[in-house]
């Protein structure tokens, strides 16, 4: 008699597992019916390529229209510019931005490099304001960006940026500035020594 209860007890879980794999089963269907049903894709002919049946016809010319480099600033117009970034960044207790921004990279002229504990620095002068910098590499320019400092020279990602918003980027090359006359002759020549 207990063998018998058992044997029912078992029937019974088995029968209500069986249901339950046959309801999730039928919930599994329902919800994949109830799903929209996505549209074939279709296959272009007109933009995908060339017609194969056609003969080859090389592409026309398109005639480019002279894109004309954006109006650069006057120096004054881009340090009163960059007044204005500084008192903005002041007041926002951000830092300031660098000083070199304000420059185009033809109004720079390498005085001397060095090198310090941050690595190799150069020394600049902005040329139509007369001051002296000492710039690092990733310093910012108004139209570009130092990228290293070499033994010899300093090397520059110009950024070129036209009316129509497109930007080129190239890359300059500065020599250090060749002795002139009256450098040449302000260092100290040979001093002898007295014998006592």
């Amino acid at each position: 008699m207990n063998m018998m209860m058992h044997v029912k007890e078992t029937s019974k879980i088995l029968l209500a597992a069986a249901v339950m794999v046959v309801s999730s089963f039928a919930m599994t269907v329902v919800a994949q019916e109830t799903q929209p049903q996505k549209p074939a894709a279709t296959k272009k002919t007109n933009g995908g390529g060339r017609d194969p049946f056609r003969k080859y016809e090389p592409p026309r010319p398109v005639s480019k229209l002279m894109d004309q480099q954006s109006p650069i600033p006057s120096i004054h117009e881009r340090i009163s510019q960059y007044k204005a970034q500084k008192a903005a960044a002041m007041n926002a207790r951000m830092p300031a931005p660098k000083p070199t921004t304000a420059l185009l990279l033809s109004e720079v002229e390498v005085i001397g490099i060095s090198r310090s504990p941050r690595g190799y620095a150069a020394i600049v002068e902005a040329t139509p304001i007369k001051l002296s910098y000492v710039i690092y590499p990733g310093e910012p320019f108004f139209d570009g960006q130092l990228v290293a400092i070499e033994d010899n020279r300093l090397v520059f990602r110009r950024e070129t940026v036209f009316n129509n918003g497109r930007r080129e980027r190239s890359v300059e090359y500065k020599a250090l500035r060749q002795a002139t006359q009256v450098n040449a002759m302000t260092t100290p020549a040979a001093v002898s020594t007295a014998k006592p």
